[in-house]
């Protein structure tokens, strides 16, 4: 992690391959997103180091991320935590270049990876609400899906009010193994997505899923395995909580309908491709399955 202290602000010094731009268009996709708000080049995002409330922007200026403390200047052990959440949020560890060269002859991903150059998967490094967030988006479109989830952070999670605006938090699995799924259909969530949501919930609570557990796993099989034995967590589930949480950069959601749909365009395709043929098409992005899949995602926008 490359980054200095000034106390009131932060500087973050990213890889080479790094376009600020790319990630905003990806984190503004929405205008129900409650997580964090976007102002011109502006990124405000709150969270919560060791029960402690931080509000931070971020901008971008030559080359470097800038990250100013709004609500108040927090200690230096939280100034650490927040530059490590946003070096991770941006996926900065990752070598982008390896990918790059990796996919450079690629028929797919060689004209998507010049388009998109610097774009990173943008993390969700909270469990819980990676794995909510996922089963909230099944079986609907993405619009509904960001309702649901701003209803339900609106409902259930802590909020910071500064200068007029309102910043939220996801809602802990605290809260959530508390509740009943009557809590949840009010909502609009269905009953079982609130049944596999407050299981999961009651889950974390106890200790028998946590990041850690998972990080500790010898294979991904083993992941996938104990992921995929609580109720509503399936393969696409499991693959995308491994890509988007677990920095598994080998995870492919192989049936996701996106996936197929991006592929479909970017061949000039008359139908979706098969199971089988993305599994040829795939075999040549051995070890970045996550990023090409990410970058097939982003090609959907245009």
């Amino acid at each position: 992690m490359n980054w200095s202290d000034h106390e009131s602000f932060l500087i973050i010094y990213p890889h080479k391959e790094f376009n600020f731009d790319e990630c905003l268009l990806f984190l503004g996709r929405s205008n129900q997103e409650v997580l964090h708000q976007i102002k011109g080049r502006n990124l405000y995002k709150l969270i919560k180091v060791d029960g402690t409330l931080v509000l931070f922007k971020i901008g971008y200026i030559k080359d470097s991320i800038n990250v100013e403390f709004l609500n108040k200047i927090p200690s230096l052990v939280t100034r650490k935590k927040v530059a490590a959440y946003i070096w991770e949020w941006f996926d900065l560890d990752t070598n982008l270049g390896e990918f790059y060269k990796a996919v450079s002859k690629d028929k797919i991903l060689k004209k998507i990876t010049q388009d998109y150059y610097g774009l990173r998967i943008i993390c969700i490094q909270d469990l819980f609400e990676a794995l909510i967030w996922a089963i909230l988006g099944q079986q609907i479109n993405l619009t509904f899906a960001y309702t649901l989830k701003k209803r339900f952070v609106e409902r259930f999670g802590e909020y910071l009010t500064f200068d007029e605006d309102t910043f939220w938090l996801f809602p802990t699995f605290e809260k959530i193994s508390s509740l009943n799924v009557k809590d949840l259909r009010i909502l609009q969530i269905t009953s079982r997505k609130a049944e596999y949501i407050i299981g999961l919930a009651k889950a974390m609570k106890n200790g028998e899923l946590t990041k850690e557990l998972l990080n500790q796993q010898q294979d991904d099989q083993q992941v996938q395995k104990l992921l995929m034995k609580h109720r509503g967590v399936g393969a696409w589930t499991t693959d995308y909580v491994m890509m988007k949480c677990l920095h598994n950069m080998a995870s492919l959601p192989i049936a996701d309908v996106g996936l197929h749909n991006a592929i479909k365009h970017q061949l000039g395709l008359e139908r979706k491709p098969t199971i089988e043929e993305i599994e040829k098409l795939s075999s040549g992005w051995k070890g970045w399955q996550a990023y090409a899949t990410f970058y097939l995602w982003r090609s959907l926008y245009d």
